[in-house]
């Protein structure tokens, strides 16, 4: 960690885009000891964020990362094993940056162990585990944080503006990309609930109207089709198509009463998402959150696993 400490007097954008100051003081009371479970991409943006001179990053102090592959050290942080991780006095925070399939066992081992954790979405492939998990994270005093940069985006930012106080008449969101291994990152309803995330949050709690999952396993190519509606009965589409030669892409539609907004134009660079992600998860730890907010970030998170799952079991029952 860098010597260099900074005064944590900051805004920090939450996750529903209004501004939250920290309390302020010179120094930190305390460093909380962290450690990175899984080093791919988000990982390695996590040990970057925590080894720089961020002011939240002034409260947490890297002491290693857990890695199924033999790597010894990083950028000079060492490896240590999960053993260790979970039996260590020094480390009290975990940040979970493993494929999704492993996500809830390293959740309840490290909440088990008295630890706090972050974890990358989605932090569970069911319901029923996300549920409790929670309540172990409750019984147990720790502060359980489902990562959502999708919602710190300057796209989302835009969105949130444009589509306030206007009546929704009908929508859609498509998603493509590359093809995604269901086996480690789950059911596409699952792997892509940043996007059913988008929608819950501009347009608030939704009903599964119908959903169709089309597959060419040997082509590594899916398409799924989601049928949703507003509680005003206003219809909205949710399409996720992964396969080879398929660019990372978001395609929208929205028409109100008013108008009709068709994609989003170039807002910007989207910076240091996770660094605001890792902001909010300080302010959890100094108990800088009011109840209300924490609940309504459950609601919602659960809202959308729970749908996620309903999607899967409709497009499983119809196979």
């Amino acid at each position: 960690m860098p010597t260099m400490l900074f005064p944590l007097v900051l805004s920090i954008r939450t996750a529903n885009t209004e501004a939250v100051p920290t309390r302020g003081g010179s120094l930190p009371e305390r460093k909380f000891g962290v450690v990175v479970v899984g080093v791919g991409r988000a990982g390695s943006v996590r040990m970057r964020d925590l080894r720089n001179p961020h002011p939240s990053s002034a409260f947490l102090n890297l002491i290693g990362f857990v890695s199924r592959r033999e790597l010894g050290s990083i950028d000079g942080v060492q490896q240590i094993s999960l053993e260790d991780a979970l039996s260590s006095q020094e480390v009290e925070v975990a940040y979970i940056c493993s494929e999704s399939s492993s996500h809830e066992d390293y959740i309840r081992q490290f909440l088990n162990a008295g630890k706090h954790v972050l974890v990358e979405y989605p932090m569970t492939l069911s319901l029923a585990a996300a549920q409790e998990l929670w309540e172990l994270a409750e019984q147990k005093g720790k502060v359980l944080h489902e990562e959502h940069v999708e919602l710190l985006m300057e796209e989302f930012a835009f969105l949130k503006k444009e589509v306030v106080g206007k009546d929704l008449l009908k929508g859609s969101l498509l998603f493509t990309a590359g093809p995604l291994e269901e086996e480690r990152f789950g059911f596409p309803a699952f792997s892509g609930i940043s996007r059913l995330t988008w929608l819950v949050s501009l347009f608030g709690e939704l009903s599964l109207v119908s959903a169709t999952l089309e597959e060419r396993k040997e082509d590594q190519y899916m398409k799924m089709t989601v049928c949703l509606e507003t509680e005003k009965k206003s219809p909205l589409s949710w399409i996720e198509e992964k396969g080879p030669g398929l660019k990372r892409n978001r395609y929208l539609s929205f028409h109100f009463k008013s108008g009709s907004l068709e994609n989003v134009p170039n807002v910007g660079v989207n910076k240091n998402i996770f660094l605001k992600d890792q902001n909010i998860f300080v302010q959890k730890l100094l108990g800088q959150f009011s109840e209300k907010e924490l609940a309504a970030e459950k609601k919602r998170i659960l809202h959308c696993l729970g749908l996620a799952e309903e999607i899967q079991k409709y497009c499983c029952s119809r196979k």
